[in-house]
């Protein structure tokens, strides 16, 4: 007998949206295997609770982006409930939400990061930075690249409005050069794909508008920057203790190398998305993909 899954997508995020597209994308490809899915909506955390109850799920697809689908929250609750889920469990996806973290965990493995300083953004504009211009703020815990801007002269900060001067931000050292990616799928980094935005990088807009990213697959780089971008991927794939799937971004240039920027632990799975595109370039189909993470789904043992 086939398992029942519910796909939870949506959310309370800014990238709900993209998280629709993923949930029906992703049921879609398991009914064709005969998977009995329910799609759920989130919207509100009681009606999830009693769909999980009513439904009694085998698996949990969680097809969330941004806050409360890939920072630990929905995997903490899931993991009380004994409910198996896909992705990383709880402690992983909660450190990897946290840009500022993650890079210290990849500093201690051996991976180069760029110059960063972490404060809240009240701090930041009473006090201002260490770091040199140009430089990036990126919200701490944010996906998708929503809320990034790269600073390049003291003009740029006129234009920038920050609604939450509580919000924690990170204030990254600006690394020019090429925008790469790596998937790691079971424990091993087949691939590295380059971005090549119409924007100045790889924004929200770059990320889901069809036309505005053209992904080089595989990137025409020298043999030991790709073997160096995917060992960085095993790395941090493996310390912070990801399940099945993650996907690693990085810079490159002659002078700084390869620099790790960040680590998804749930990574998109839209059909622009790159999970699916380098995991099609070895041989797995898209419903595959889904399926393995079906199969896969796990949960904290109590």
């Amino acid at each position: 007998m086939m398992k029942k899954v519910l796909v939870v997508m949506g959310g309370y995020s800014s990238e709900r949206d993209v998280s629709l597209v993923t949930g029906k994308a992703v049921a879609t490809a398991l009914k064709t295997f005969g998977y009995e899915v329910i799609e759920h909506d989130l919207q509100n955390g009681f009606d999830f609770a009693a769909t999980l109850k009513t439904e009694k799920p085998d698996v949990v697809f969680n097809a969330l982006h941004g806050n409360f689908g890939e920072d630990g929250s929905i995997q903490g609750f899931l993991d009380i409930l004994q409910i198996p889920y896909t992705h990383s469990n709880t402690t992983a996806s909660a450190i990897g939400m946290d840009k500022e973290f993650t890079k210290t965990i990849a500093k201690n493995n051996g991976i180069k990061v760029a110059d960063s300083e972490r404060m809240k953004v009240k701090t930041f504009l009473q006090q201002g930075t260490k770091i040199s211009l140009p430089y990036v703020i990126k919200p701490v815990s944010e996906g998708s690249s929503v809320g990034v801007h790269i600073i390049k002269t003291t003009e740029d900060l006129k234009s920038i409005f920050f609604k939450d001067n509580t919000q924690e931000i990170m204030i990254e050292k600006f690394i020019a050069g090429r925008e790469l990616t790596c998937m790691v799928l079971d424990e091993k980094a087949y691939v590295v794909t380059e971005l090549v935005a119409k924007n100045e990088f790889y924004d929200y807009q770059a990320k889901y508008t069809n036309g505005v990213t053209e992904h080089l697959l595989p990137a025409k780089l020298p043999d030991d920057v790709a073997e160096t971008i995917k060992t960085y991927a095993q790395k941090i794939h493996q310390a912070l203790g990801c399940h099945i799937v993650s996907r690693s971004d990085f810079r490159y240039n002659d002078e700084d190398g390869v620099v790790f920027l960040e680590i998804n632990t749930n990574p998109g799975m839209t059909p622009l998305s790159l999970v699916p595109e380098q995991a099609k370039y070895i041989g797995i189909s898209y419903a595959d993909l889904c399926k393995k993470l079906v199969e896969n789904a796990t949960c904290k043992k109590i």
